[in-house]
């Protein structure tokens, strides 16, 4: 029981990260909202994981689409890696 909860608490956790990555790219239409402390603190948050995506895939004329594959990557383990990985600890125990 207690492994469910774990597991419902990091789908939350990765829902909530995806939130604030979606934010902090509407962030970017606004001018000089990410020198604010709330674009400071998801710049310091979401960077360091946008940031490999920015380096694989380049930005396509002006727009960048990495944080859509980093989106991407995030539902892809919250739906399927954190389910497979329940049911396979739940078979064991």
């Amino acid at each position: 029981m207690i492994l469910y909860y774990i597991f419902k608490i990091l789908g939350a956790a990765l829902t909530i990260y995806s939130f604030a990555i979606i934010i902090y790219i509407f962030m970017s239409w606004v001018p000089s909202s990410r020198e604010t402390t709330i674009g400071r603190f998801l710049a310091s948050t979401c960077e360091p994981y946008l940031e490999p995506f920015r380096k694989i895939i380049p930005p396509i004329g002006m727009i960048d689409i990495s944080p859509i594959v980093a989106l991407l990557v995030i539902r892809f383990a919250s739906s399927y890696g954190l389910t497979g990985l329940y049911q396979m600890l739940a078979g064991i125990m």
